[in-house]
């Protein structure tokens, strides 16, 4: 009597299963579950089939799923509906090592409180003495909960123009389908796991810095430097003892030959490196930039590594074979020729008021000897009162007007009668040793109107901190990236004789690319230099923002 109540409810099972699942999934389940003796079915793969019936009832009928799984209904049924599908953690040792990351989540630069763990722990405890149809709710919790994760890790917790509008990276999404079928092919759910993380080594630089500085953090982070006058080689003071301390938890040194109160060779040198690692003057006197970034908590270096972290989800996995990088905040632009470093050069970016955006693009050609047209916000916002008063003095600088085939001399026009509404003319520079934009552009057309160009402000590029322009970027070495540009995109036959000929005319030369070349800008506060760690000041307050929204971000859980 009892085995029939157990086929009747079986046969019941698959009652319900007739909505859920389709005709030839509902075949298989049929023979897996009916086919005699020699399939030799297990207690357990019976109680698998049945709860993986319930999980396709609850997925296509119940109404009101737990948001998270909700969240993902398609994705779970498009899983679990495949014919060679079977469960991911009932009847698996999976849950362990996923609830083991989820509350390792720090690891990743991710929040473990941003993660069910506790509950989805109880769930896994509770599994020996629940039903068939809880632990269906229980494999949908997990596989939510691994859907999320992978996600975060993979394309981050935010779109990025939600936090900044500023940053017009593309939005990305991982398929949730192909994650869930790659955690049924893996046998180990960390492997998996280190699989969504962003593939670049600057990441896994990251990652290792985040490590390093969280143990920083554990045993008490540093001691703080007194502030006072200078710090300069060859001083004794009492100070100098909290420096070498100071130094001593993230750039051990040599102990000083006699009194560890003077400033000496050996921590000039420490300083020197400690400078440049914060991308301040290298010049090792311990002045107000130098202190504040000594006395920096080590809390604020690691949310800086944690939001460096975020930003690389955002970027593209293929930054290309070859391909330019701009760090916004570190003034600097880098190009890569198949995962080497070729080529690192200073930058100028925009001011706090007119910053750079960050997007990704490609550069289509280059433009050498070029004009320059000046942006209507420079017009209404700088220039008009000068072209109103001045009209000659902007003339003598190479600037003229053009309004459809005609150019027009500055002078010949009554500026007063114009203004922005009612402004027919574009105005530029010609090409010249005065042009804004120097002797060669590197173009990539965009709505920002931003572009890579040289700039006769040569002394600029010897500051440490460089926001300086209208948005675009100004190159230390623009002439040097002429050739390395046009022959990663498939031009040959320039060199450094070849340029200065055509710099040479003043023509104005347009060179385009046969590939097009991936320019990457971006915004990172933090990074690994060949296993040192970097920072810099965050100019622009994105991190700020950043790290607002991840503190204050709320979850479906």
């Amino acid at each position: 009597m009892q085995a029939a109540d157990t086929i009747m409810a079986e046969r019941s099972s698959f009652r319900i299963a007739e909505i859920a699942a389709g005709p030839l999934l509902l075949f298989v389940l049929l023979i897996a579950l009916f086919a005699g003796p020699t399939a030799a079915q297990t207690d357990a793969q019976m109680n698998r089939a049945f709860v993986r019936i319930h999980v396709l009832d609850l997925l296509e009928n119940e109404a009101r799923l737990p948001l998270p799984v909700q969240q993902r209904r398609e994705a779970l049924k498009a899983y679990y509906e495949g014919v060679e599908n079977d469960l991911l953690f009932i009847g698996t040792n999976r849950a362990p090592g996923l609830i083991d990351r989820l509350t390792n989540a720090a690891s990743d630069g991710l929040q473990p409180s941003d993660y069910p763990t506790a509950q989805l722990a109880a769930l896994v405890d509770a599994l020996p003495n629940t039903d068939q149809r809880s632990q269906a709710v229980i494999e949908l919790h997990l596989a939510a909960a691994y859907l999320q994760y992978v996600s975060d890790l993979k394309v981050g917790r935010f779109l990025p123009s939600h936090i900044d509008p500023d940053f017009f990276l593309a939005e990305r999404k991982i398929d949730q389908t192909a994650a869930l079928e790659n955690l049924a092919r893996s046998e180990s759910i960390s492997a998996i796991i280190d699989a969504y993380e962003p593939p670049s080594p600057d990441y896994e630089a990251l990652k290792k810095m985040l490590a390093e500085y969280r143990g920083i953090q554990a045993r008490g982070g540093w001691p703080s430097v007194p502030m006072g006058e200078t710090l300069k080689p060859g001083m004794q003071d009492g100070r100098v003892l909290a420096l070498r301390a100071r130094l001593d938890v993230t750039d051990p040194g040599i102990s000083p030959a006699e009194d560890p109160t003077i400033y000496d060779g050996h921590l000039e040198d420490r300083v020197k490196r400690f400078q440049a690692r914060m991308g301040l003057d290298v010049d090792g006197a311990v002045g107000p930039a130098s202190y504040a970034a000594l006395n920096t908590p080590v809390d604020d270096r690691i949310n800086a590594i944690i939001v460096s972290m975020e930003r690389w989800r955002w970027m593209p996995d293929n930054l290309g074979d070859e391909y330019i990088i701009v760090n916004i905040a570190g003034f600097e632009l880098r190009r890569y020729d198949h995962g080497n470093e070729v080529e690192r050069m200073a930058v100028v970016v925009g001011k706090p008021y007119t910053r750079t955006p960050v997007f990704s693009d490609q550069i289509e050609y280059l433009e050498i000897n070029p004009y320059w047209n000046v942006p209507s916000s420079i017009i209404f916002g700088e220039m008009l009162p000068e072209l109103r008063s001045d009209p000659g003095g902007l003339a003598s600088r190479g600037f003229e007007a053009v309004r459809g085939d005609q150019v027009y001399d500055l002078r010949s026009i009554d500026w007063n009668a114009y203004g922005q509404g009612n402004f027919p003319f574009t105005i530029r520079q010609r090409p010249g040793a005065n042009n804004a934009l120097g002797q060669v552009k590197f173009m990539f057309p965009n709505s920002h109107d931003v572009y890579l160009h040289d700039s006769p402000a040569r002394s600029l590029y010897s500051r440490s901190v460089r926001a300086f322009s209208h948005g675009c970027i100004r190159l230390a070495r623009p002439l040097e990236l002429i050739p390395q540009v046009l022959a990663a995109g498939g031009v040959s036959g320039w060199n450094k004789s070849k340029v200065d000929q055509v710099l040479a005319t003043g023509e104005r030369t347009i060179v385009s690319l046969s590939r097009k070349l991936p320019v990457h800008i971006t915004y990172l506060t933090a990074w690994s230099d060949n296993g040192v760690p970097n920072f810099r000041a965050d100019i622009y307050e994105h991190d700020q923002k950043l790290l607002a929204a991840l503190d204050g971000r709320s979850l479906a859980w």
